[in-house]
C-alpha cells in the first residue's frame, strides 16, 4: 500500500494534470488564460480566464465520477472561491463591475471534463 506522503503526492499531481486538460478546453473554445492558482490573501481559485471583457474562475474538482468530483466542492470553498474572485476583480479596470461567470469543472477517471459554468453564484 502506498505511503500517505506518496498519495498525496499522487493526488497533487493528478490535479495538476486535470487543470491542464480544463486549461486547453476553455483555451480551445478561445478563452484567454490570465492566471494559474491565482493566490489572493483569502484563498487560491484554480484557473482564471477571459473571455473578451469578461473574467471567468473555474475550481477544478477531480475524482473518480463526476458525482465524487462535485461532492469535494464544499459551502466553505464556495465561500473562499467567491471571496478570492472578489479579491482578483479589484485589479481590474471596472472593479467589482467586471462581467465575471464562477464555473465548477469536474474530471473523472478517464479523464472526461463536465463544466458547470454559473456554478458558483450568489
Amino acid at each position: 500500500m502506498p505511503s500517505r506522503r506518496h498519495r498525496g503526492r499522487r493526488n497533487h499531481l493528478a490535479g495538476l494534470a486535470a487543470e491542464d486538460c480544463v486549461a486547453r478546453r476553455y483555451q480551445q473554445a478561445g478563452a484567454h488564460l490570465a492566471a494559474r492558482r491565482w493566490r489572493g490573501s483569502i484563498g487560491e481559485v484554480d484557473l482564471v480566464f477571459r473571455e473578451g471583457r469578461r473574467v471567468v474562475f473555474v475550481e477544478v474538482k477531480k475524482s473518480r465520477s463526476f458525482d465524487q468530483a462535485a461532492a469535494h466542492l464544499t459551502d466553505r470553498q464556495i465561500r473562499r472561491i467567491y471571496a478570492t474572485g472578489s479579491e482578483f476583480l479589484g485589479g481590474e479596470p471596472a472593479g467589482q463591475n467586471t462581467e465575471t461567470r464562477f464555473d465548477v469543472a469536474l474530471v473523472d477517471a478517464k479523464g472526461d471534463i463536465r463544466v458547470i459554468e454559473n456554478a458558483i453564484g450568489f
